[in-house]
């Protein structure tokens, strides 16, 4: 068989992988959509021991069969602040040992029935209407076509085996373990998953020569091996972009763990290759080279986490060290929310992060417009502009973000829920900060004209902040605890503002009759403490979506004598 034969099968080969690759991307999101809520569940019962966290890492990426979709789900908390460095490296040792439930999965035989597979799972997927059915329907067609892909790329490769001069450069290169580990690792990174890699290796490896040897050997598919678990790492890096400095570090630390153990195993190659045999039964045929490699793949990574498991403490406290990153991104910049974030869970969990972010600087914007008003400090009025400035990209990226995970098509009723009150509380927040804005406006019209409040009416604006002040804090921590009890205080604050806001008024008045105040401040001091209601009716608006989002409902459905009323779930 000359090159433009081997060539010639090329397509061929390369259609098999995507039809794979689809089929497993498909299979993970399907998984994914099942576990829900599962999945940060799992991940929030971690606690400071490692094997834990190990075990955690194996079952989340057994259930979701991604270790790169793991990696990436554990960057994200580990930016949020739900996780430490040290939980996460357990985490991420435990995704290397679930991703080797694929490789088992690609050692079965059952190619007759792929197709009948992919066939009712098309049926469940397309055509019923109940959202679970379309899931099983999903993970069903996927898992056929993951194995539709792996049929083609066997026919594919079976003439390339009974060629000479394939046979003789897998010979050639494969004396070269370290050019076979770096082909592992480029190929790897390039596709984005070390399960692909390895079950395109799986497939070639159970091709025997016209000598009815295998086309690589078990001693050639370990360096390759190895190199996948290096390459598949670029995922973990390349989601840490524009992440905070211990995501990145997360990420970092994946990379040396895979590095080092691919390092230690192949100077070891010849003893690696004897155990596997002896595991094998002493010999192995060219048709057990795929279970053979499954077993490599397995003892590879649970060897590498007995290796690592006691020195984890140490492996953080060394990545922290090597690299010190540049500190935490400014507030003009996105810290939490990331478009690679597969889960609809984990991205609904960062989004609130950010959206606690967006909060915070509001909180701060309330306290610098106190002091605007009442010490009349003109030179904070353009820190709370500038906040206003972060306060308005904060709300585009995060609607823009929610707006994207409605796209993805994969919300429970639940996650609907969450996400249309998410929308209406970051709308909310932006309304705060345009108040702030607008009161410091008024203080900077008070500072021009040379003129201020008079000393009984700064007591009581001074009293009236601290409470909004006091609201706005409670509505925060409401929002990030789901404190239904916290949350009704917001409420019943609300309305008692209310009630301070006519008090006020009608005490201004009577200052001004009595020529207590400069009747140039009249107009301002009724727009002020107008404005600040206002602040608390947003708060309030706020703890109502925490209310409603705990009670499973949507905002505002309510008939004329305030019960609830049905509503629909968004769906898509």
């Amino acid at each position: 068989m000359d090159t433009k034969e081997i060539l010639s099968f090329l397509p061929g080969l390369l259609g098999g992988v995507a039809v794979f690759l689809f089929g497993m991307n498909m299979l993970s999101e399907g998984l994914q959509k099942i576990a829900g809520d599962k999945l940060r569940h799992i991940i929030s019962i971690l606690t400071n021991n490692p094997i834990i966290g190990i075990l955690v890492g194996t079952v989340v990426t057994a259930i979701i069969q991604s270790s790169s979709a793991t990696t990436v789900m554990v960057i994200g908390f580990v930016s949020a602040g739900l996780m430490t460095l040290k939980q996460s490296i357990g985490v991420i040792i435990g995704a290397n040992i679930g991703t080797t439930v694929t490789a088992w999965l690609v050692s079965i035989d059952i190619g007759e029935l792929a197709l009948p597979l992919t066939g009712i799972g098309f049926i469940l997927y397309f055509f019923m209407k109940s959202k679970k059915l379309k899931y099983i329907g999903q993970i069903i067609f996927s898992f056929g076509l993951l194995f539709v892909g792996l049929n083609i790329m066997s026919d594919m490769m079976a003439p390339l085996a009974k060629s000479q001069a394939v046979a003789d450069t897998m010979l050639k290169v494969s004396n070269n373990r370290f050019l076979v580990l770096f082909i592992g690792t480029i190929f790897t990174a390039i596709i984005q998953s070390s399960s692909a890699a390895i079950a395109i290796m799986q497939k070639l490896a159970v091709q025997t020569t016209a000598a009815g040897e295998p086309l690589i050997t078990l001693r050639a598919a370990l360096p390759i091996l190895f190199g996948s678990n290096i390459g598949t790492t670029a995922t973990a890096l390349l989601a840490s972009i524009g992440a905070s400095v211990n995501a990145k570090r997360a990420a970092f630390t994946h990379t040396v763990f895979n590095v080092v153990g691919s390092l230690i195993f192949i100077w070891f190659i010849g003893p690696y290759e004897h155990v596997i045999s002896l595991i094998m039964g002493g010999t192995i045929l060219p048709h057990e080279m795929d279970t053979a490699i499954a077993y490599s793949h397995s003892m590879f990574n649970i060897v590498n986490a007995i290796l690592f498991t006691p020195f984890i403490g140490l492996l953080a406290k060394f990545v922290t060290r090597l690299y010190k990153g540049k500190g935490e991104l400014s507030d003009r910049a996105l810290v939490y929310i990331s478009d690679k974030v597969s889960s609809p869970a984990v991205a609904l969990n960062l989004a609130m992060q950010e959206m606690l972010r967006m909060g915070k600087i509001v909180q701060k914007m309330i306290t610098s417009t106190k002091i605007v008003i009442l010490e009349q400090k003109e030179l904070v009025i353009q820190e709370i502009n500038e906040m206003e400035d972060t306060v308005d990209m904060l709300q585009n990226e995060i609607l823009n973000y929610l707006s994207k995970i409605i796209s993805q098509n994969v919300l429970s009723e639940a996650e609907s829920v969450r996400l249309t009150g998410y929308m209406r509380m970051v709308h909310d927040l932006e309304r705060i900060g345009d108040h702030c804005e607008s009161s410091a406006m008024l203080g900077q019209s008070n500072i021009e004209n040379k003129v201020q409040y008079s000393d009984s009416a700064l007591f009581e604006l001074k009293e009236v902040f601290e409470k909004i002040e006091l609201i706005m804090s409670q509505t925060l921590v409401a929002l990030e605890n789901n404190d239904k009890e916290l949350a009704k205080y917001v409420l019943s604050e609300e309305n008692n503002m209310d009630d301070i806001e006519k008090t006020l008024r009608e005490r201004h008045l009577e200052r001004l009759k009595n020529g207590e105040c400069n009747p140039s401040t009249a107009i301002t001091y009724v727009e002020l403490i107008h404005t600040m209601e206002r602040m608390t009716d947003n708060c309030k608006n706020i703890a109502e979506s925490v209310i409603d989002d705990l009670n499973h409902r949507l905002i505002g459905h309510y008939d004329k004598a305030g019960k609830a009323i049905d509503y629909k779930i968004i769906r898509h």
